[in-house]
């Protein structure tokens, strides 16, 4: 099926089959957004996402995505990330991560960012000289611009046996969160501890290091993160 013969509506029809009104009050509440809600869960954006990806072709999926983003639905915009949350996309992904490079400005909350950064980081897997790009995000006057730079990098905390290049990558991207330590926003600070809590689970020397050295800079809270997973 040619995605230009798939409007919008029919993609949000789809989504919306199981759209809950109260469901979706509770969502604009605890997501402290003004975005249209529709009340849907997850599971059926998953669904939905699924069967898109095995339908249309890259371009397909990206003309969707720009409609589905465009909408400004909270829920359309996580659907637009799930389309390009792929390990591999043939036949060349740099379309993707242009796109998705295009939203993170547009960031207002960290559910839709989460979901998006989740789609930047196979990108940033699949190339990683596109961490200088993402380096550049670290300065950002924009609060989910910069945390995102943290957000999209975590697979460099998940690695059992680090190749020198990821090592390499890692203590970059430390880099990063060591100068995130005296930004004292909330969001932040939590994303810091976010990045060394997964680290901890993988290297948990190289996490008590940056605590030992860092901590002091840190709020408490993102400390306190940061050490949850290792022994006491």
């Amino acid at each position: 099926m040619n995605a230009d013969l798939f409007p919008l509506e029919d993609a949000i029809a789809t989504l919306s089959e199981t759209a809950d009104p109260v469901k979706a009050i509770e969502m604009r509440k605890y997501h402290k957004t003004q975005r249209p809600v529709l009340g849907i869960s997850n599971p059926t954006i998953d669904a939905a996402a699924t069967a898109w990806r095995q339908e249309f072709d890259l371009d397909q999926r990206l003309h969707l995505a720009i409609q589905l983003w465009d909408s400004g639905i909270f829920e359309a915009r996580i659907a637009a990330a799930k389309l390009l949350a792929q390990a591999r996309i043939r036949p060349d992904d740099t379309a993707a991560w242009e796109l998705i490079k295009t939203w993170v400005p547009q960031f207002c909350g960290w559910a839709i960012a989460d979901h998006v950064c989740g789609a930047g980081a196979k990108r940033l897997v699949w190339d990683p000289s596109r961490l200088d790009e993402v380096e550049v995000w670290t300065t950002s006057d924009h609060l989910w611009t910069k945390r995102a730079a943290l957000v999209m990098t975590l697979p460099w905390t998940k690695q059992n046996n680090p190749k020198p290049a990821e090592i390499q990558a890692r203590e970059r991207i430390l880099g990063w969160a060591a100068d995130y330590t005296t930004d004292h926003r909330w969001f932040i600070q939590k994303s810091i501890g976010w990045w060394l809590r997964d680290l901890s689970r993988h290297d948990p020397d190289r996490t008590k290091s940056f605590v030992q050295e860092h901590g002091d800079k840190m709020k408490p809270f993102a400390v306190k993160e940061a050490l949850r997973k290792l022994p006491k």
